[in-house]
């Protein structure tokens, strides 16, 4: 099923809540485009590590290879006015080289949950590693979908480790399916269930990145599904340990719970998104205020910044990501 037939399934159950809004300025910005990058090798693997409170190393699946990319940023950034605006974008082709993708190790993560288990996997830079943790929370396809895991590669690839937990308990969203069976299949993933297992694998990030001292605070990122979630999870962080959240193209955004997050949120999305209006990001962007952002692409549809489908979609979605990383690196290293 194409991303636009879901994106009109999704827009047939999505709701939105009117709200008084102050009329404070959002900070806006309408980009351009970068270069691709470049194919990836493969490596020998690495030894699987352990800890004391998941299921045995056996069950673990562990892999390593390294990937080089090279980017270079052509454009620079615009507000709705028209004026240039500062979105601290690197000159990445200065930055990262065919040595800086470093090699990346992958495992297959699991915590017991009564006779459940909840599944995620763990991407994590090997050398150079910063220390960070992120939480990346998938669209609809789940965690074991290529495009998210390729997202959530690259980011590993700068340094970071970045986890990734299976929402959908093994039931995923699949394009083959009718889009007349999609409200049933999203009623069935109840979302205090999910927002349990967010819960459980923010805890384990906090516990394995931020205990060490290493991390100072966590991140998190989500796509559609996911990215209507980091709200919700930003909102709900009694602990803090969220130093910052980007929303790409969010979807079910509960836009009341956006008073209640107290970290900037960098919110990335096309103008011509059926389910994710630029006017109620934008009136989310200004109840949070806290430095947020929105970033917008013109012309840009559901999907496009992890699910390019053209040469003009990934030079986008290259740009979106360089965005992503040097709004991370701004709030968290």
């Amino acid at each position: 099923m194409s991303e636009v037939a879901l994106a009109l399934a999704l827009a047939l159950g999505s709701s939105k809540v009117k709200m008084g809004l102050a009329t404070a300025r959002a900070t806006v910005s309408i980009c351009g485009a970068a270069a691709a990058a470049s194919p990836s090798s493969i490596a020998k693997p690495l030894h699987p590590r352990s800890h004391c409170h998941f299921l045995p190393t056996s069950l673990f699946s562990s892999f390593c290879f390294q990937k080089k990319s090279k980017l270079i940023l052509q454009n620079s950034v615009q507000d709705t006015a028209g004026s240039k605006v500062s979105c601290s974008l690197l000159n990445v082709e200065s930055v990262i080289d065919d040595d800086a993708c470093e090699l990346v190790s992958g495992e297959e993560l699991s915590l017991e949950d009564g006779d459940d288990n909840v599944h995620a996997y763990l991407f994590k830079a090997v050398k150079n590693n910063n220390g960070i943790g992120l939480l990346l929370l998938s669209d609809v396809y789940g965690f074991e979908d290529s495009s998210t895991r390729d997202f959530a590669y690259r980011v590993a690839c700068n340094g970071f480790n970045i986890l990734l937990p299976d929402l959908f308990r093994g039931n995923p969203w699949t394009k083959d399916q009718p889009n007349t069976q999609f409200e049933q299949w999203i009623t069935g993933h109840n979302p205090e269930r999910i927002a349990k297992d967010i819960t459980a694998w923010t805890e384990w990030l906090a516990d394995e990145f931020m205990t060490e001292g290493v991390s100072r605070k966590l991140g998190i990122i989500g796509f559609c599904f996911g990215g209507g979630k980091v709200l919700e999870v930003l909102a709900q962080d009694q602990d803090a340990c969220f130093g910052t959240g980007i929303s790409f193209y969010g979807t079910r955004i509960d836009s009341l719970v956006a008073s209640d997050v107290k970290v900037p949120v960098l919110f990335i999305l096309g103008d011509n998104d059926p389910i994710c209006a630029v006017s109620e990001i934008k009136n989310i962007q200004t109840t949070i205020d806290s430095g947020s952002k929105v970033v917008i692409f013109p012309g840009r549809g559901h999907g496009f910044a992890h699910r390019p489908e053209s040469v003009e979609e990934d030079k986008d979605a290259e740009q979106a990501y360089v965005i992503m990383r040097d709004w991370i690196h701004e709030h968290l290293v």
